[in-house]
């Protein structure tokens, strides 16, 4: 099983394929969902790494992979211009998660 990347800008990009993760551009929402549905249909994508602004735009397919589906994991990750702290992050994700306010 691997991961993937729905990026809107080149350092997130760039950054996740130097780990080794591969993936793809997107700069609106309906390439957002496109690439979606191109990581679903792949057996092999356990994971799909997505970029807020991204997640944003494509809001409704998101919460439809992540409630009915077990397959893949979409995470939302801040990227380099995320208005959001990584330690914000992790809170919303644990309350979205579980239900737990941190």
């Amino acid at each position: 099983m691997k991961f993937f990347v729905i990026s809107d800008n080149t350092d997130t990009r760039v950054g996740m394929r130097i780990a080794g993760i591969e993936g793809v551009f997107a700069h609106t929402g309906q390439e957002a969902e496109a690439a979606l549905d191109e990581a679903c249909a792949d057996e092999n994508i356990a994971v799909v790494l997505m970029t807020e602004k991204l997640a944003g735009m494509c809001r409704k397919k998101v919460y439809d992979i992540k409630l009915n589906r077990r397959r893949p994991l979409v995470v939302e990750i801040p990227d380099r211009n995320g208005k959001s702290s990584a330690a914000e992050a992790i809170s919303r994700y644990v309350e979205e998660a579980i239900g737990v306010k941190l």
